[in-house]
């Protein structure tokens, strides 16, 4: 700036005076120019992003596969409340297991509510942390309550030995559902299992054509 303001010595004073004028005027122009860049730089990114519209959680997506029957139920493709075919055959498995025993749709959500916490219902051939012996649908234990490893396995064996022992039980009816799958299940917290109970109504309503 020295230099630039020394070259102008030649010219008159007004001369002078007006060319610092414009070059001071350029230079504010400048800085003015790159503070905008800077600012733009930081706040567009925020702003954009609280302005994008908020998307929908998209529904799990299911293999396009035929109906199946299961008893008397037909099985979908699905999806219903986010399970696919393959994990509502099991539902439909715990259904007519209830039904066999004469138990009615609230309690059928009952056991398909246990079984989404258990397993998710997938007939899991492994335990976990709590029982390496775990097995099935219900993660039933090796520890005679449940049968052979086979009814285990077997989801309607597995099912309806489930309903037994909840219907044997003292005022069973008269329990929440996440306390009567505590209940039989016995498993650390007896609040575990209501996150699953909206999802496990909506499908034995879905499977019963209610």
């Amino acid at each position: 700036m020295y230099r630039l303001l020394c070259s102008f010595e030649w010219l008159s004073d007004q001369e002078s005076v007006g060319v610092v004028r414009r070059a001071v005027a350029v230079l504010v122009l400048v800085l003015m120019i790159g503070a905008a860049i800077v600012g733009a730089a930081f706040f567009l990114p925020t702003l954009f992003s609280a302005v994008q519209p908020v998307l929908p959680k998209l529904a799990a997506s299911c293999p396009r596969v035929s109906a199946v029957k299961v008893g008397t139920i037909s099985v979908p493709a699905g999806p219903i409340a986010g399970y696919c075919q393959d994990q509502l055959v099991n539902a439909a498995h715990i259904i007519n297991a209830a039904r066999g025993l004469g138990i009615g749709t609230h309690t059928q959500a009952i056991g398909v509510m246990t079984a989404i916490g258990e397993s998710g219902l997938r007939n899991l051939a492994y335990g976990d942390v709590a029982g390496a012996d775990s097995r099935g649908l219900f993660q039933q234990r090796d520890n005679g309550a449940w049968g052979t490893l086979a009814d285990r396995m077997d989801p309607f064996t597995a099912a309806t030995n489930f309903f037994d022992k909840l219907t044997s039980l003292p005022g069973w009816k008269n329990l929440s559902p996440t306390e009567a799958a505590h209940a039989v299940q016995v498993n650390a917290d007896p609040n575990y299992y209501t996150a699953y109970w909206a999802d496990a109504q909506v499908i034995v309503a879905a499977l019963s054509g209610t």
